[in-house]
């Protein structure tokens, strides 16, 4: 659950909480430690209080203190030398899962679109200025990074971002953009704030969002949104496919049907669930 599969990217650093720290309710203490628990990732499971101290800009001393007290609460363990997490660690995500009805709702809408198609099925939620995934059937693994309900991706380059950030207010949207850096992670990456935002025109206009390898070489996603009986935007759904096995015109054709009437169930039984 607390996978950040985020490429290029380390937990929040601790020390840029400096604003907050200034509010008297604002537990410093607290604020640490998540940022510790966040400094773990797939591909760094295993980190010294060195790493921890780097990745999140915390002093040695203080990182050590939150290490020990997670291990001491149960959710982290350590092998003399590294520190990395314990299952326990997972009840904090269940928290969330349990008690959100979109989680619950879209869990099996997802698994029936990755069973007709035959491709992974995600669905998302924007969460400062990443997607983190909330529901995932995956087939076969088709990046190179591991992807897990937890896992954050840039929201920028990705379908299901692009649709979350199409639904933004302008003020925020422009926000956004002036506050992240558009990096490149494949030569197909719009990196240009002004093509991003003609992008995202698109996307509002079509009600979907088809990336073709921006993220990675050789994936390419589709996503449409999930609506409210308002029409708010609060997640979106997607299917990601190989592009050596799957053509843009086939991931309309094929995959956008079948994901347009899976977000109509969604948005259906979210007003049953909740009045939403």
């Amino acid at each position: 659950m607390v996978d950040t599969a985020h490429p290029g990217d380390g937990a929040p650093r601790a020390a840029d909480a400096g604003e907050d720290a200034a509010d008297p309710n604002f537990m410093t203490s607290l604020a640490r430690g998540l940022s510790v628990i966040r400094a773990f990732t797939e591909r760094e499971p295993n980190l010294t209080i060195a790493d921890i101290a780097k990745i999140t800009g915390l002093p040695r001393a203080a990182a050590r203190r939150c290490l020990l007290t997670l291990m001491q609460l149960g959710y982290a363990g350590s092998d003399g030398r590294t520190f990395f997490l314990k299952p326990k660690i997972l009840a904090l995500g269940y928290s969330f899962l349990s008690s959100a009805p979109l989680a619950t709702i879209l869990d099996p809408l997802i698994e029936q679109v990755s069973g007709a198609v035959q491709e992974s099925c995600s669905a998302a939620v924007l969460d400062e200025d990443d997607v983190v995934y909330i529901a995932r059937a995956a087939t076969k693994r088709i990046m190179s990074v591991g992807l897990n309900v937890g896992s954050r991706l840039p929201a920028y380059c990705t379908s299901m971002g692009r649709v979350l950030l199409a639904a933004m207010p302008e003020a925020d949207l422009n926000a956004y953009l002036a506050r992240v850096p558009l990096k490149p992670f494949t030569e197909r990456t719009i990196t240009a704030t002004d093509a991003l935002k003609r992008e995202l025109e698109r996307v509002r206009e079509r009600g979907f969002s088809l990336v073709d390898q921006e993220l990675e070489l050789g994936l390419r996603s589709i996503a449409v949104p999930i609506r409210t009986a308002s029409g708010g935007v609060v997640a979106s759904v997607n299917v990601s496919a190989q592009a050596a096995r799957v053509t843009c015109p086939e991931m309309e054709t094929q995959f956008l049907p079948r994901l347009l009437r899976a977000a109509e169930e969604a948005r259906v039984l979210l007003v049953r669930s909740r009045g939403m």
